[in-house]
Parts: C-alpha cells; structure tokens; sequence
C-alpha cells in the first residue's frame, strides 16, 4: 500500500486562548508539490512546524509516509525523521560566522548524516553548482552576498542532503521581482529532478502558479478550499476569489 507522503486529520492546535488549527484535513501525495496559501497569523507556519514535531498538536492525527509523527521515542529515531526534510527558510537563517560552504553542508558536517569534511564541501560545491553559484562562493561569508544570493545558498542547503521532502517558507519574501522569478523557477526545476514531496507556504502568487501542483486555502484555522493549480483560477470558493484577487470584499475581513 502506497501512502500519501503527507496527511492531517482534524489537526488541532491553541496556544493559549487563540485556536490557531481548528481541524485541518490535508493530503500531500509523494513526488507532488502543494503550496498553502493564506494571509499572515492564519496557521501556516504552524501548519508547517507541526509536521516536523516541533510542535505537538493537542489533538488529530499527523503522518508522514503513513507513520504518526512523534511515534518514535528515541533521538536516534527522530534524527532519521528530520533526515528526511530539508528547509528552505523564510529569511535564509543563514549562520553568519561559518563560511557559506560549511553553510550549505551544516546537516553532512554532524549527526547521522556526517560526511568526511573534503566530502562535504564538495558536495556543498555542487548544490552552489545547481542553484547558479560560482565555486568562489563558497569560502565567502553570508554577509558578502546579496539577498538574491543568499537564497540561492539557503535552497543549496535544503537540497544538500538529498531530503525526501522540501518545506519553503516564503521562498521569494524581500526578492525582487525578477529574482524571485528565478528562485521559484530553480525550485520547481530542482523538486522535479529529485523527485521530492515539497509543501511551501506563501501569499505571493506568482510563486504559487509557478511552484504549484496541487494548492490549499487556510483561513479561520481550516483548510477552506484544495484542488488542482489549475483550477485554481475557477475553484468557485469565496475565500480563494477573494484572495487570488486582493479584494477587500469577502469572507476575509482586513485587519486594520
């Protein structure tokens, strides 16, 4: 039996007073990319740290290839699962006092995943390689680089350890617009090569038609609306319209 790579059922989260997760059902299938789509402090994030067992849901179930996550006990075993992912991060998280290369091959310098250094920096080499960086890169500190750049490193990071699934937070937050371009066409381009499960969480739409197979709509800490990029444009849901267009008018209320 194959399983979805990705699935919620019913999740619930509060902190406090605010019901963030208020019963999120949500299908990921292998090899696939799904972008949640949603305005600020709707759940995305926590949506996107609950998978990983950063934060433990109050109730529902959450599993990854058909595994509970947080089913395994022992650090070993949650070292395998985290093995799994890697992460792009919304403002790069770069480590500003290593060298860009040490960077990139932080999971192959430690842990289960520790490689011999020559080893990692080579292939920190290589995933600079890939995502448009020049070898003379790699010895430069994150501060001598561009914010363009720096995403390029942060996408080589997430890839270095060849992770079955990709988290994007934000991938094109504080670009331009034409870089973001690139950014979203190498990660399309590099989800497919890997053949990787990707989820992303943006608002930005261009990201979305360019990143998408399959999109889903939170708002009010439920999943509002899920289907096909392609329909997206024609989904007939209030929420989605009303979000694909900016208007003011709809379901969603603006905070002012």
């Amino acid at each position: 039996m194959t399983h979805p790579m990705i699935e919620m059922s019913d999740v619930h989260k509060t902190f406090g007073s605010n019901a963030v997760l208020r019963g999120i059902d949500l299908t990921i299938a292998r090899g696939t990319s799904m972008v949640i789509i949603g305005g600020s402090g709707t759940g995305k994030s926590v949506m996107l740290k609950s998978v990983l067992g950063l934060i433990p849901q109050d109730s529902g179930r959450i599993a990854v290839d058909g595994k509970s996550v947080g089913s395994g006990t022992g650090s070993a075993e949650r070292d395998a699962f985290l093995a799994r992912f890697g992460m792009l991060f919304q403002g790069g998280a770069l480590f500003d006092s290593l060298p860009v290369w040490q960077n990139v091959a932080f999971r192959l310098l430690r842990g289960s995943l520790a490689r011999p250094r020559d080893e990692a920096r080579d292939i920190a080499i290589e995933k600079l390689r890939r995502v448009g960086l020049k070898p003379d890169v790699a010895d430069r500190l994150p501060a001598e680089l561009s914010g363009g750049m720096q995403k390029r490193v942060g996408l080589a990071r997430a890839i270095a350890a060849e992770p079955e699934i990709i988290f994007f937070d934000e991938p094109t937050t504080g670009l331009d617009p034409i870089m973001a371009g690139v950014i979203n066409d190498l990660i399309r381009e590099i989800v497919v090569e890997m053949g990787a499960t990707a989820m992303t969480i943006t608002h930005d739409m261009t990201s979305v038609r360019a990143i998408a197979d399959n999109v889903a709509m939170l708002h009010g800490g439920k999943i509002r609306w899920t289907g096909p990029v392609a329909e997206m444009d024609h989904s007939g849901d209030p929420y989605v319209e009303q979000f694909i267009s900016g208007s003011a008018e709809g379901p969603i209320e603006a905070v002012r």
